[in-house]
């Protein structure tokens, strides 16, 4: 087992102090670097960085960036939740550092779907109807994997279909 404990700050926006969202560092007892090639190949990095060494995820509308000694995630709704995705990504470390002899390791970001090909596939109304201000709102959530095809009631069932064959190339980790 590579990481065996951690402790947790949960902590809410300086910048925005009335957000109904937290955040949260997860301070680590040991050092995780070598295993983060081997996670960025299993989840599918969103961003990698080489020095120093980190890769970020986007995970449900959030960004999760592990570090060697530290992970950072934003938007949570509480404690709860943070600890949940905390206790998540300790097996995902722990599973990719166990087995990296089976893991070809990546210091590579993973393909991202493109904001405007999005775009392009949506009808453009801006009619709020999915919960967000604008369709171009609405493609950067689809992008970032935070909303789907699904999401967007004014999509006929034809746009719908190649919305989600161009989607369904970019890996989107649960």
């Amino acid at each position: 087992m590579l990481l065996e404990n951690y402790e947790l700050e949960v902590f809410n926006s300086k910048c925005n102090p009335s957000a109904m969202s937290v955040h949260c560092f997860a301070h680590l007892g040991q050092d995780v670097s070598a295993a983060l090639p081997y996670l960025n190949t299993l989840l599918g990095g969103f961003e990698y960085l080489r020095d120093p060494p980190s890769v970020t995820f986007k995970v449900q509308g959030k960004l999760i960036t592990v570090h060697g000694r530290k992970i950072a995630v934003n938007a949570l709704k509480d404690e709860a939740e943070a600890r949940k995705i905390i206790e998540w990504l300790k097996r995902e470390i722990n599973d990719a550092w166990d087995r990296r002899d089976q893991i070809a390791p990546s210091v590579q970001a993973t393909p991202r779907p493109g904001l405007l090909d999005i775009l392009k596939l949506l009808p453009k109304t801006n009619c709020k109807a999915c919960g967000e201000p604008t369709c171009m709102v609405f493609a950067a959530r689809v992008a970032e994997g935070a909303k789907g095809s699904q999401d967007c009631p004014e999509l006929i069932p034809d746009a719908r279909s190649v919305l989600d064959g161009y989607l369904g190339q970019f890996h989107f980790p649960d």
